[in-house]
């Protein structure tokens, strides 16, 4: 193999947009195809055709499918790829409802946009329409985790599962004898409803995710934090908006809030799942038994215990209620979603609380709102910001500091190079030094589109 190069399409400095190309001398592989969120210099770069040669992108390698990993699809395909999309059943399912849901709200705020004039453009345009979703679906190809695949002359893959979400896992990319490590996102040791992420023995170049690079999780009691949040709300006759990420985080939230019930921790108040997307999801976690640890049974339980909420005719209806509830919906980072058809209403109630469950990027609602903002735009309009706030860390489905340096240290070889991705700048550079003296690697924090020759 005479050529090797891999180059950072995304996640590079940043958290979201996982794209990462990798050039052989028969094959273009591309590991994830995600959207860029938070900032507006990064959101804008979802507009911008990537600076490669998209037709000669032969096989595209999903880790899983949350929107930072596969929501820049439909654009890829636009641009004239022309090969094959491999995901495990899982992720490709969650890709499908993730890709629709994003396409309808797109084309939602660009009509509201439209109608409203609160966009400079004119029109305003969906990055991409229901109808590219459903194109991107064709390109659709199922592998077996766990399993390795042939991809051409010396080129095999494996996909092993991670935690994080349903179907979630690190890929193994053997090149000419050469084994390259792409961590995807890592899930926790102790999780309610995943397994621990099976763990790597070996990796010449390892591509690792920083998220939580530099912290741990606080331990918490998500019960008790929960319970009293609740009992207060009922007590000002209020609102609880507990802000969801439609997969995995939604389900967990769930789960928890379904068993504090049982054990008589909470009162019978009103609950909504109000995210089509997370009912959707939620479904498939009952078609999925062996990717995750809850019975069926317990499921189908929990969710006859919600009102599981799809028209946004029943979202109104919710809003005005008059009496104590709550309303499970997305987005977790309030940049989009029916969230915020509810913050339009609430967010300026002191008897409101809003409920952060997990990470919060840069440039979102959610980030602006856990560093104390006093308003926050929606839709074009300002909202005062009187909502009290419930910050909930422990339940992030990312491994943290400790979790990353644990799962690292199973790679019995030194690698070659080690490449620090999907992360923010303290964030990485925290666990650079870590890993530099802990497990005496050599390891780099790449910038965005830059492309290394791993054969130099």
């Amino acid at each position: 193999m005479k050529k090797l190069n891999i180059q950072f399409l995304g996640a590079a400095g940043t958290v979201t947009g996982s794209k990462f190309l990798v050039e052989t001398d028969h094959l273009n592989i591309l590991i994830d195809c995600g959207f860029f969120q938070g900032l507006k210099e990064l959101r804008l770069k979802n507009w911008e055709d990537l600076p490669v040669n998209v037709s000669k992108i032969d096989y595209v390698l999903l880790t899983h499918g949350h929107l930072d990993h596969t929501g820049y699809l439909p654009r890829l395909i636009s641009q004239g790829f022309k090969g094959v999309i491999l995901g495990n059943a899982p992720t490709l399912e969650i890709a499908e409802i993730i890709l629709k849901d994003t396409a309808r709200i797109q084309e939602e705020e660009a009509e509201k946009a439209n109608k409203e004039g609160f966009s400079k453009h004119h029109p305003a345009l969906p990055l991409y329409t229901l109808k590219d979703a459903e194109e991107t679906l064709t390109f659709f190809r199922i592998f077996q985790s766990g399993e390795w695949n042939e991809l051409g002359e010396k080129v095999k893959f494996r996909h092993r599962l991670g935690g994080h979400i349903l179907g979630a896992g690190f890929i193994e990319l053997e090149v000419d004898g050469k084994l390259l490590l792409f961590s995807g996102d890592l899930g926790r040791q102790e999780d309610l409803l995943l397994n621990a992420p099976e763990k790597p023995e070996w990796a010449d170049f390892l591509f690792l995710e920083s998220t939580y690079g530099d912290r741990l999780h606080p331990e918490e009691n998500v019960e008790k934090i929960l319970g009293d949040n609740i009992r207060d709300m009922i007590y000002e006759n209020g609102i609880m908006l507990i802000a969801c990420f439609a997969v995995e985080r939604l389900q967990l939230i769930s789960y928890l809030l379904w068993k504090m019930f049982q054990k008589n921790q909470i009162p019978n108040v009103p609950i909504y799942i109000d995210s089509p997307m997370g009912v959707d999801v939620t479904e498939l976690f009952g078609n999925f038994q062996h990717f995750h640890k809850v019975e069926n049974s317990e499921f189908s339980a929990m969710k006859n215990h919600f009102e599981l909420v799809s028209s946004y005719k029943r979202t109104w209806e919710i809003i005005d209620e008059q009496r104590p509830r709550i309303v499970l919906a997305g987005s977790g980072m309030l940049s989009g979603g029916r969230i915020l058809t509810y913050l339009s209403k609430f967010i300026d109630k002191p008897n409101t609380r809003l409920v952060l469950t997990g990470y919060q990027a840069e440039g979102t609602r959610g980030r602006k709102i856990e560093e104390g903002a006093e308003e926050i735009k929606i839709w074009g309009k300002y909202y005062e910001v009187k909502a009290k706030l419930v910050k909930i860390e422990s339940l992030s489905a990312h491994a943290d500091q400790k979790e990353l340096l644990d799962w690292s240290k199973n790679i019995k070889n030194i690698p070659e190079k080690v490449f620090l991705v999907h992360g923010e700048k303290n964030a990485a550079t925290t666990l650079k030094s870590r890993l530099e003296v802990e497990n005496n690697w050599k390891v780099r924090i790449p910038e965005l589109y830059e492309k290394i020759n791993l054969f130099p």
